[in-house]
């Protein structure tokens, strides 16, 4: 399983327009790519503007048809100019996953 991480920092005040934005993504994957196997999104509680997705794919390239995707395109031209600081993005192989 490839995961991604990714951090992002939305600019005071634009932290609903980022939300959406984000949850526009999950619901294009909801419907979308039944090889996205899971799509999280996180908002932190200390920091409203703090946000953290966790994407599993079950290959590569599930990972790279979701990163082409008009969607992640979409997300990206709303969320740009609404970004406080670069997103950081860690692409792993996951090692273990204990769901209930």
């Amino acid at each position: 399983m490839i995961t991604i991480t990714a951090v992002i920092r939305a600019k005071s005040g634009h932290e609903v327009t980022m939300r959406d934005a984000l949850a526009a993504v999950a619901g294009h994957v909801a419907a979308n790519e039944p090889q996205t196997i899971g799509f999280f999104i996180s908002q932190s509680e200390e920091d409203p503007c703090l946000f953290t997705t966790y994407e599993r794919f079950a290959d590569k390239a599930a990972m790279d048809r979701h990163n082409g995707s008009a969607a992640v395109a979409t997300f990206f031209g709303i969320a740009k100019p609404l970004l406080d600081g670069a997103v950081t993005l860690v692409t792993s192989n996951e090692v273990s996953a204990t769901q209930r």
